[in-house]
């Protein structure tokens, strides 16, 4: 039963009530036996709130799997969250900072009591603001990656690679961040560029004899440079490299180094940069990635200077004064120090990078301890194959080189984490320090009576919890049912899942780790493409952020706004490639957009359409204008699925957005309110401005489901749109009556222009010489006063030639005037400025795709735009001179 049509679209109300009867029908659940389809949501974080990132992700995950559940596939849309350890804990040891609390002082249950409290608070709401999103995600199989099954995942995944021997434990230099107080990954961290000193300090010769002066130095000492002399502290060497003339004779010699009084040894190592500083390069193993590896080679002492909070140590290789002091204290004092002992040859001023934590923002301390790695070398042969060989692609694919840069240099992938929040390590200690990795305590103590073949052991569990990114990557099979159910009907069909939409910003920590993991656990790969959006960023370029005040919140735009007009916004500038641009103001257009379709609507059911998307039949070829919009329409729909299917989501709601504005409202509608629509309305335009108006909305349906699903409804559209078949349209059309409707239309565009651009112009009298010949004349002829209406000319005439002054329109028509003869001096001086501006933006344009650094920078996208744009740009200015010859009777 039709609803009353209101006048307006009340899209709060419309969004809240639609959405409760798509979720309580059960609509988002795979139905049926056609060919599965499966896509598993990027786990927002259990932090906050949904940001424009989360907004444009998930808008076009939704378009694509609202657009394969329309086509009959068995969709499954997997949706959850992630337990993000270092974040999360960070949220919550804020709150508890801004109580007067310590997480340390409220003990370990206590603070994850604390934690999965606040968990239940953040899922709550960014579920909620998911599915006030319009996302018809299958929330029944809503996962958590600290839920029992991912967590029993996370276990067996960790003993089958131990026991593979791709896990170890192992006592290594990590990236360690003093204010978290634990290790991070090298995709952790930040590099930031700051002001500097290079520090050129004289370590002296045991003995007092070296043979020779290194750069700004003595002939009793070696010169060495470093950015951090606090850490001399701990130096075990002093390295050269062996074929540089200024030291190679140094090579076995021994050194002290001040301060400490430490004697070591000169060796020589080819990793020593001699180009950099002195070309003397002061060892400590425990506090440099560089000095750890050369330490390694050559035997030296692993000596460590700071705690974990990087204050120094309290220990006999360091002289008490030094004890308890932060790393800058510490500078301080060394230089004050060296300066004292003579020993400060000369300080630089410098430019470098200094990493740091991503999370807390602090410096990070290289630091030697104990942990968990995982053989990530040895994972990544054939997650690089699979690439290599086309078996999983990137859209777009230069963000293959991305993955396989990072994949090809794959370092250790050190796995623990000393947090309290996330997966605990299964691995558990005995009295020895013997290590036993099981799937749980009772296995490990079995593993333990066996080992000391006694019954009395006691094992210590780790106290350490798993990199967060250790569970996510097992995200695809997990969610199905692996390993509990890892026969099971689910995990049949829809592993290997489908397509996976993220950001370029987790390639390397999400997207090269679940495909690592697929291969090892499930012996292929976890989906077949991988699209990588871009960032949101303003209307400037800029990214957001708080400091800017530049920040758009996705569920304000939506109170203001609406849901439709959101979705579409972002997806109209998803293009591959760039950043995704937007403002306030796009929003505002996209709603503009929402209200027009509202309103032709409204028209539609005010003259008693009813959409469908059954053909009309015969019917349309009564009537060129319909013959016209019913082969756009094929036109529109071969283009719009095409673009689907090619994961070009913004070019499916730029050709929508012009069809329904452009062709449907602004030619068929006007064209018809100029005609049939003026008296009685016949039954032809009804059935065809049902028809078209029906698919159109399915069509919609995918980017904008709130409003097409209610004007279904209110046109009188049988079942519920979301579950409705995609409607194909592929039906025969004479293709000589289109071109011809066609032709008229490029005219009435090239008379509006001339009334545009020449208004003092007098027209009177206008002739027009078709350039489609015969066929377009006739329908000129029949409709000439639509066409006189639509053009805004009072008097036309269709004629086979001229005599005298004429112009060309863009499609190659003619056109003559009375008043032309007088004004064209005037018109040919417009013409020769405009032509001017147009050899202007040529050159630009053919400077640019002569640029090899812009082809080989530019996205193939923006290559191909501006080549467009640049054959626009002739065109015009090639119908420019042909008119200014015209004009001046040449």
């Amino acid at each position: 039963m039709k609803k009353e049509f209101p006048v307006s679209y009340d899209f709060g109300e419309v969004e809240g009530r639609l959405y409760e009867e798509w979720e309580r029908g059960g609509y988002f659940s795979p139905e049926g036996d056609g060919e599965a389809f499966t896509v598993v949501i990027p786990p927002p974080n259990v932090t906050g709130s949904l940001h424009m990132g989360h907004a444009l992700n998930n808008t076009i995950q939704d378009i694509m799997v609202r657009f394969r559940r329309m086509k009959g596939e068995r969709v499954l849309w997997q949706p959850g969250t992630d337990h993000a350890g270092i974040a999360t804990q960070m949220v919550v040891e804020r709150q508890l900072a801004a109580e007067g609390l310590e997480r340390r002082e409220m003990g370990r249950e206590a603070f994850l009591e604390r934690v999965w409290s606040w968990k239940e608070e953040s899922e709550g709401r960014i579920l909620g603001q998911l599915r006030r999103l319009g996302m018809s995600c299958d929330w029944s199989r809503t996962r958590f990656t600290l839920d029992e099954g991912l967590s029993e995942a996370v276990r067996e995944v960790f003993v089958r690679m131990y026991e593979a021997g791709l896990i170890y434990r192992d006592k290594r230099l990590v990236n360690w961040d003093p204010v978290l107080e634990t290790a991070l990954s090298d995709l952790e961290l930040v590099s930031e560029e700051q002001r500097g000193f290079l520090w050129y300090v004289r370590y002296d010769f045991v003995g007092g004899k070296g043979g020779g002066a290194g750069e700004g130095g003595a002939d009793e000492g070696i010169v060495i440079a470093t950015t951090r002399p606090e850490t001399l502290l701990g130096d075990s060497g002093v390295a050269v490299h062996p074929e540089d003339e200024r030291y190679g004779h140094m090579i076995g010699g021994r050194v002290c180094v001040p301060i400490v009084n430490r004697e070591v040894e000169v060796v020589g190592d080819e990793e020593v940069d001699r180009e950099q500083g002195s070309g003397a390069l002061k060892v400590t193993p425990s506090h440099d990635h560089t000095d750890f590896r050369i330490g390694k080679r050559h035997g030296l002492e692993m000596i460590s200077i700071f705690t974990s909070r990087a204050c120094v140590k309290s220990c006999a290789e360091i002289p008490e004064r030094y004890h308890g002091l932060s790393r800058e204290e510490a500078r301080e004092k060394v230089l004050e120090e060296l300066e004292a002992l003579g020993c400060l040859v000369k300080v630089e001023e410098i430019a470098h990078t200094v990493p740091k934590g991503d999370r807390s923002e602090a410096v990070i301390e290289p630091y030697l301890s104990d942990q968990w790695f995982v053989d990530a070398e040895k994972l990544a042969v054939p997650a690089i194959g699979a690439v290599e060989d086309g078996e999983i692609k990137f859209v777009p694919s230069f963000w293959e080189n991305t993955y396989f840069s990072w994949m090809r240099n794959i370092e250790p992938w050190c796995i623990s984490r000393q947090l309290w929040w996330g997966h605990s390590i299964p691995a558990w200690y005995g009295e020895d320090g013997e290590i036993f990795v099981a799937r749980s305590e009772e296995e490990a103590y079995r593993q333990a009576r066996v080992h000391y073949g006694r019954e009395d052991v006691r094992l210590r569990a780790d106290e350490d919890v798993l990199d967060t990114w250790f569970s996510s990557a097992l995200w695809p099979f997990s969610t199905l049912g692996w390993p509990q159910d890892a026969d099971g009907e689910v995990l049949k069909v829809h592993y290997p899942t489908d397509v996976l939409l993220t950001g370029f910003d987790i390639i390397f920590f999400w997207v090269a780790r679940m495909i690592m993991a697929g291969y090892f656990v499930m012996g292929e790969k976890p989906f077949h493409t991988v699209y990588v959006h871009a960032l949101v960023r303003d209307s400037e370029g800029r990214k957001m952020s708080k400091s800017k005040g530049n920040v758009l919140d996705p569920l304000v735009l939506m109170d203001k706004y609406g849901c439709d007009a959101l979705r579409f916004a972002l997806a109209v500038r998803a293009i591959p490639g760039r950043d995704v641009k937007i403002a306030d103001k796009e929003v505002e257009t996209a709603r503009n957009f929402v209200t027009k379709l509202w309103n032709v609507s409204r028209l539609c059911a005010l003259n008693e359409v009813r959409v469908t998307t059954d053909f009309p039949g015969s019917v349309v070829y009564d009537d060129e204008i319909h013959v016209w919009i019913c082969r756009r329409l094929q036109e529109v729909g071969e283009e719009v699925e095409s673009s689907l299917l090619g994961y070009r989501f913004d070019r499916v709601s730029d050709v929508l957005y012009h069809f329904l504005w452009d062709d449907f409202c602004d030619w068929y509608v006007e064209w018809c309110k100029r005609g049939e629509l003026k008296g009685e309305v016949s039954p032809l335009w009804r059935q065809v401005a049902g028809y078209v108006l029906g698919t159109l909305l399915h069509w919609l349906h995918p980017v904008m489901p709130y409003v097409s699903e209610e004007l279904w409804v209110l046109l009188g559209g049988e079942g519920v749109l979301m579950k409705r078949s995609w409607p194909v349209v592929d039906e025969s059309f004479d293709e000589e009556v289109f071109d011809s409707v066609k032709g008229v239309m490029e005219i009435v565009v090239g008379l509006r222009g001339l009334r545009s651009v020449y208004g003092e112009v007098e027209w009177g009298g206008l002739r027009v010489r078709p350039y489609g010949g015969d066929r377009v004349g006739g329908v000129m002829r029949r409709y000439r006063e639509t066409l006189l209406s639509l053009s805004r000319f009072a008097d036309l005439e269709v004629v086979e030639g001229f005599e005298g002054i004429y112009m060309v329109l863009s499609d190659g028509s003619g056109v003559q005037s009375e008043g032309l003869k007088d004004k064209a001096l005037v018109i040919r001086e417009g013409l020769l400025k405009e032509n001017k501006a147009l050899d202007k933006e040529a050159s630009r344009l053919e400077s640019r795709l002569k640029s090899e650094g812009f082809l080989q920078k530019a996205s193939a996208e923006v290559v191909e735009e501006s080549r467009r744009r640049l054959s626009d740009v002739e065109g015009k200015r090639d119908l420019l001179r042909r008119n200014m010859a015209l004009l001046s009777g040449s």
